[in-house]
């Protein structure tokens, strides 16, 4: 075998080298995690950043400016002002994700794969775990259009207020890896989703099915059964999945943030 081949074969399997900023960047976490430092907490100055790593100051500032991207820093200026530990936002970790998903062709089945099998789990660990205030407000959101969609527009309004439902529901789990997942979910839903057959008309039973399935769910977390509330959620997502199908709904390749 030719052995240019063989070079270029290896060179192409190694990963991409980094820029001295962002190996930088990277030394930088490593010694904010070495030191157990939070949020808020002031990282050393820019002087000290460059004897630490041994680089220039621009390189310095460039790794700054990557970590403030990122938001893992917070750069203030004035009196006790300098860098510190950032954090990042679920809002802005779902804009990330989202994006990422712009090159995956993320589909409505996709998502409702998911779903189906997180939610209803999501449901039964939060049965009798709520307050009164949370149960009071899960109710008026399911409780907020008393009748089908007279337009396309309120039908819109109401996909948004059912998945709002949804988005407080995983905001309330002590699990917060599970309702991370399933309010970005949400979010997806709300704000990447389109749909080709809006009010044509809309369908009065699966309407009435998903407002019901909603307001049992309430009272079945309120009163702790939480398997009622895993069967309620179940069949609640089945019909939710039907109602897109129905609606031709699709994901759309848009960045959002």
């Amino acid at each position: 075998m030719d052995g240019t081949t063989d070079k270029s074969a290896d060179k192409s399997a190694r990963p991409p080298r980094r820029s001295r900023p962002v190996r930088v960047a990277e030394e930088i976490k490593g010694w904010v995690v070495a030191h157990d430092l939070r949020r808020g907490d002031k990282l050393p100055s820019e002087t000290e950043m460059i004897t630490r790593f041994g680089v220039s100051k621009g390189t310095v500032r460039e790794a700054m400016r990557i970590l403030e991207a990122q938001g893992l820093i917070v750069t203030r200026t004035g009196p006790g002002g300098g860098s510190f530990v950032g954090e990042v936002t679920a809002e802005r970790a779902k804009e990330l994700l989202a994006n990422y998903f712009y090159f995956q062709e993320l589909s409505v089945s996709d998502i409702y794969q998911v779903r189906r099998a997180l939610e209803p789990e999501l449901a039964a660990s939060l049965a009798g775990h709520l307050s009164e205030a949370q149960l009071a407000e899960l109710r008026a959101i399911a409780s907020r259009y008393d009748a089908p969609a007279a337009d396309a527009e309120e039908e819109r309004e109401q996909h948004i207020a059912s998945l709002a439902f949804h988005a407080r529901l995983a905001d309330f789990s002590g699990n917060r890896l599970l309702g991370f997942i399933i309010s970005f979910m949400a979010r997806i839903l709300t704000d990447l989703t389109v749909y080709r057959r809006l009010y044509e008309p809309p369908n009065r039973q699966l309407w009435e099915r998903g407002r019901r399935h909603q307001l049992d769910l309430v009272e079945a977390l309120g009163a702790g059964r939480a398997e009622e509330a895993r069967a309620i959620m179940r069949s609640h997502m089945e019909g939710a999945e039907t109602l897109m199908n129905q609606q031709e709904a699709r994901v759309l390749r848009r960045f959002i943030g």
